[in-house]
């Protein structure tokens, strides 16, 4: 009778594992067809997102250019001058220093971390066995105020001062239209590291047969944007680092 009892409860148990992992695999499934679907989404060699970011009550133009093959920059206007931020040549991160406004090239376990996440393009769920990532199905909560599919996704761990650290977010999907309305995500590095971060999806919109959401957050400041081009033209100057200018004696 023990024995049996044993066999049922490990019986239970992987059946569970099992309807989770596929209620898991069918959320995301149904997310990436309500989005456009996996073929045109692996078609996007690239966006160009055009808005404004709320600082403290005041907007700043925004100018977000992400690439397929990792190049990147994040583009800002204030007081008429374009400053790029942030940018990527597909090989190394390099960012702007407002107080001595130079660039300077990222850390080099900085760079690799979010060289992959920018990598991870267009959709970090299309085609996440392939890449090695798992999910699961984290159970039914309520976020925004909308009853929604929790579901955790687990990617390759970030290498942190040499040591591995855990690479998990948790998205909040819809249990309705099955767009993610909120992701969560700890902070693993830097002053706030181990702080959850909340970063909101609303506003979603048609763009050449693709959902984007139009209204989002970066690092906790508003975000929305009121252009979104797929596929945009750039060259290799747009992502490169500019020539430093030699300066007087």
């Amino acid at each position: 009778m023990k024995n049996l009892k044993l066999v049922l409860a490990a019986f239970i148990i992987t059946l569970s594992t099992s309807i989770n992992a596929q209620t898991a695999d069918e959320i995301v499934s149904n997310y990436l067809e309500a989005i456009g679907g996996t073929e045109k989404l692996m078609a996007i060699t690239g966006t160009k997102m055009v808005g404004d970011i709320n600082a403290q009550g005041m907007k700043i133009p925004l100018e977000v250019v992400a690439m397929k093959d990792g190049r990147m920059y994040v583009q800002i206007e204030f007081q008429g001058q374009k400053v790029k931020q942030l940018f990527s040549d597909g090989e190394k991160i390099y960012v702007m220093n407002m107080m001595s406004q130079s660039v300077e090239e990222m850390p080099s376990e900085e760079s690799k971390m979010m060289m992959d996440e920018f990598k991870d393009f267009p959709n970090a769920f299309v085609n996440y066995k392939e890449k090695g990532y798992a999910i699961e199905f984290a159970g039914k909560e309520t976020a925004e105020g909308t009853e929604c599919f929790k579901v955790k996704l687990t990617k390759k761990p970030f290498t942190i001062n040499g040591e591995e650290t855990p690479n998990v977010t948790y998205y909040y999907f819809d249990s309705e239209s099955f767009v993610p309305i909120m992701t969560e995500q700890e902070v693993p590095s830097g002053p706030q590291k181990g702080q959850v971060m909340k970063t909101p999806l609303s506003d979603y919109d048609e763009v050449d047969g693709v959902y984007f959401p139009f209204t989002t957050s970066m690092q906790g400041m508003p975000m929305t944007y009121t252009e979104i081009v797929i596929n945009p033209e750039v060259t290799d100057a747009d992502f490169a680092k500019p020539a430093e200018e030699k300066k007087e004696t």
